[in-house]
């Protein structure tokens, strides 16, 4: 099955780069670009796209407001957006995640990376670089208090759905790690924690692990830590 990506960025010069990349891979291909966010929602329509490259910053209708249009759609559930930031560290980023994008790339990351996120984006198995998005997100939620004020007490709520060991996988997800690796922590094959994760998702509401990883961190299940 070929990928079809849709590229939104306002630098035309970066579009034609990631273009030219993209289309060289026998397992994906550009269906449309982008300059600003309301044309990246109606082109991820109009060319059912599979995954959006999506700028962050962009006149008119930005990056963040165009995932969370794109997401809100129940006829684009398939799609995953991976967010696009000049910035390892951006404050727009979690927001993009809670909006439902599937992770996010710095635009410096090498040819391969990028590709290799696009094809883990349309699988929606995977958080992209788990560790990463998951040490962002726990920097910025730790710029409040640290206090059960800080909890969302719908998410808190939300967690009561979940079995034991949801819970304890859904720990092990906050952490950045794979299923291989929760199966091994937990002594349970990389199936069954494929399987609880799937339900936790479910009970959640959850489109991918990235947005587990949100629920985590703002239920309160996992505490903010910045080394």
């Amino acid at each position: 099955m070929t990928i079809r990506v849709l590229l939104a960025d306002d630098q035309a010069l970066l579009r034609s780069a990631f273009r030219v990349l993209v289309d060289s891979e026998p397992d994906m291909e550009v269906v449309g670009e982008a300059s600003d966010g309301a044309e990246a929602v109606r082109l991820t329509r109009d060319e059912r796209a599979d995954v959006v490259l999506m700028d962050i910053r962009m006149p008119g209708t930005d990056g963040l407001t165009a995932t969370r249009l794109i997401t809100a759609d129940p006829g684009l559930a398939h799609v995953r957006v991976v967010m696009l930031t000049t910035f390892e560290v951006d404050e727009y980023v979690v927001q993009s995640l809670r909006a439902g994008a599937s992770g996010f790339l710095g635009k410096g990351a090498e040819p391969e990376e990028l590709l290799n996120a696009i094809r883990i984006a349309a699988g929606g198995e995977a958080l992209l670089s788990p560790a990463a998005t998951k040490g962002l997100i726990a920097k910025f939620l730790a710029q409040g208090d640290g206090s059960d004020e800080q909890r969302d007490p719908a998410r808190a709520e939300r967690l009561d759905a979940l079995t034991g060991r949801e819970r304890e996988v859904l720990v092990q997800v906050a952490g950045g790690h794979s299923n291989d690796e929760i199966a091994e922590r937990l002594e349970v094959s990389p199936l069954t924690v494929k399987t609880h994760v799937n339900r936790a998702m479910a009970k959640l509401g959850a489109r991918d692990r990235a947005q587990l990883v949100v629920i985590a961190y703002e239920s309160g299940l996992v505490r903010p830590r910045v080394d």
